[in-house]
């Protein structure tokens, strides 16, 4: 237990991290370019313990999964981190950290329309504290960077449906967290690579121009990569998307998958600090308001996960007292 707590630690601080990562090297690389390099190093690190999981399980690729992979790939990495990616070059990695935190918070309505999942008190009290904290960072009253907050927003959304789309594939195929994430980071950087080969061909890139997208005109591939741009590009590729990720697995394994969830707990409170030190942004009563209040609706969130596991466990032990009991009957007739 001890190991898995240490995992959370080491996970939680290399993702707090990944915003002011993307931050400092935003200049130097296209956004999506990034994208793809660290999600491309992300899952050559991943490999080695989704290899391990699979080990025995009889896997093989077929038509299915490689469409299922083909899809959680697109929505996490073409997608969800796409609106992340673009969300840094235009707002604090701070803000961004902290509203990019909340897809959990998105988790619990999309679980009830997509996995029928039932809504409890605590997770609709979870809900409504979060976003209450969300309205304090955001602050309507005074919205001053509406491209940013919008792309936050729009990441956390999409990177929640990322998640139902990773559960439905977890009950159907039976894969862990690690096996999902490591192929879909995979297919997800292979598909992005194809979109930015496709900006390169050059009535495409003059279109994108002609509208207003240069931004996703002419991508490149490997250009900005130098002795200067490498040490960030490799700690947000095996650091923050690799070992994040597989220190985040691990502690799933160490512990549950509500306690690992206790990351994206620690983030929220965790990335502001460290981008207040390191790029110093400053914290203003708004968004300490917001962080605590989301800090808040993460802990009922975690005891409703809890409680609800705990349900769930009592029924199972409850059904298999009752069939040993019908077989002793069964025997004594």
């Amino acid at each position: 237990m001890k190991k898995g707590y240490i995992y959370i630690a080491l996970s939680a601080l290399f993702f707090s991290t990944m915003e002011i990562a993307i931050k400092l090297v935003a200049t130097e690389f296209n956004p999506l370019q990034l994208n793809f390099l660290r999600f491309l190093i992300g899952s050559a690190i991943l490999a080695p313990l989704a290899i391990r999981h699979l080990k025995g399980s009889g896997f093989s690729l077929n038509k299915s999964n490689i469409l299922y992979f083909l899809l959680s790939g697109f929505m996490c990495v073409v997608v969800s981190m796409t609106f992340f990616q673009m969300a840094i070059v235009y707002a604090k990695a701070s803000t961004v950290a902290i509203l990019f935190s909340c897809n959990a918070v998105f988790v619990i309505p999309f679980a009830h329309f997509f996995l029928r999942e039932k809504l409890t008190k605590l997770s609709l009290v979870s809900l409504v504290v979060s976003v209450i904290g969300m309205l304090f960072i955001v602050n309507p009253a005074n919205l001053t960077n509406i491209p940013g907050i919008t792309l936050s927003l729009l990441a956390a959304i999409t990177f929640a449906l990322y998640g139902i789309i990773g559960r439905k594939g977890s009950i159907r195929f039976g894969y862990s967290g690690v096996v999902q994430s490591s192929f879909s980071f995979l297919t997800g950087s292979i598909e992005l690579l194809v979109l930015m080969l496709i900006t390169k061909i050059s009535a495409v890139a003059h279109w994108l121009t002609s509208v207003g997208m240069s931004t996703f005109s002419n991508i490149p591939v490997f250009h900005g990569i130098s002795l200067g741009t490498m040490p960030i590009l490799i700690y947000l590729g095996v650091f923050v998307t690799g070992l994040g990720f597989s220190f985040y697995f691990l502690a799933m394994e160490e512990t549950s998958a509500s306690t690992a969830s206790m990351v994206f707990f620690i983030k929220p409170a965790l990335a502001p600090v460290l981008a207040l030190i390191i790029l110093g942004e400053a914290i203003t009563a708004n968004v300490l308001s917001g962080i605590i209040l989301i800090l808040a609706g993460s802990c009922i969130t975690f005891i409703s996960d809890n409680r609800e596991a705990k349900l769930v466990k009592l029924a199972e032990a409850r059904k298999i007292t009752e069939q040993s009991i019908d077989v002793k009957s069964a025997h004594a007739r």
